[in-house]
C-alpha cells in the first residue's frame, strides 16, 4: 500500500511526493506525467543537453543560508575557524557567530570572505 502523500511548497509551486510498490512506480510516473501536460499553467523545468531537468539552488537547498555557505566553503577548503578568522583579521569567535547566523554578514566582511574564497561575495548576504 502507498503511504500518505507529503507536500512541500517550493517558491511558487508545490512539490508532492508518495511512496508506492516498487512494482507499480514507474507505470505511476508515467500517470502523473500525461496528467501534468493536461495542466495548462504547469510551467516546464529546463533540460540541460543530456536531457536531464534542472533545479534551482532554492530547489536543492530551500534551508541555505549565507552562514551554511559560510561553513561550507570553509571546511571544504580544509580551513579551521582559527585560520580563517587569521585570514580575514578577525577574531576566531566572530566567523564563529556568523557561521551560526549569530552575526550578520556585512558588505564590507562579504567582500572579504569572497576574496578568500575567489567567488562572488553576493554568496554571504
Amino acid at each position: 500500500m502507498s503511504a500518505p502523500t507529503k507536500t512541500r511548497i517550493i517558491g511558487e509551486l508545490t512539490e508532492i511526493s508518495f511512496t508506492v510498490p516498487n512494482a507499480i512506480a514507474d507505470s505511476l510516473r508515467k500517470v502523473v506525467d500525461g496528467l501534468l501536460e493536461l495542466v495548462p499553467a504547469m510551467p516546464k523545468r529546463a533540460v540541460n543537453e543530456d536531457g536531464d531537468e534542472l533545479y534551482s539552488a532554492d530547489e536543492v537547498f530551500p534551508d541555505a543560508s549565507p552562514a551554511m555557505a559560510l561553513r561550507g566553503l570553509r571546511v571544504r577548503e580544509d580551513l579551521t575557524q582559527k585560520a580563517f578568522a587569521e585570514r580575514l583579521g578577525i577574531r576566531q569567535h566572530h566567523v564563529s557567530e556568523m557561521e551560526k547566523g549569530k552575526r550578520a554578514i556585512s558588505v564590507e566582511m562579504a567582500k572579504r570572505i569572497g576574496e578568500v574564497f575567489d567567488i562572488s561575495y553576493k554568496v554571504f548576504l
